[in-house]
């Protein structure tokens, strides 16, 4: 079981890492992150162009425990989990992907 969390995070690409990363600076700027935010911000960097995908992602993201889904009035809102965030940590530490910028999240900044 030790060698089930690390081969885990290995196999997680680059759309995975973006949306822990994008819903952890979600959650440390008290700003809710739903599924239309994430499929614009793939979007936007040209990673999807169906929101099909991005549903596939949080669902794989899901079942890993590391993102949680919750229905909050008309949205789907994306909370990261503590075992997302030691995914998140160890794919920053290994510098496995570059972060990019959220457009959601920085519309919202000052």
């Amino acid at each position: 079981m030790k060698e089930l969390f690390p081969a885990q995070v290995e196999r997680l690409a680059e759309p995975h890492f973006l949306v822990l990363f994008w819903a952890a600076q979600a959650e440390d700027r008290k700003v809710k992150f739903n599924i239309t935010n994430c499929f614009d911000d793939l979007k936007f960097h040209r990673i999807t162009r169906t929101k099909q995908n991005v549903v596939a992602i949080l669902d794989s993201l899901a079942a890993l425990c590391f993102v949680t889904l919750k229905d909050e009035g008309n949205r789907r809102n994306i909370y990261i989990t503590p075992y997302g965030a030691k995914a998140l940590e160890a794919l920053v530490l290994h510098h496995k992907f570059q972060p990019r910028q959220s457009a959601f999240l920085e519309d919202l900044t000052p």
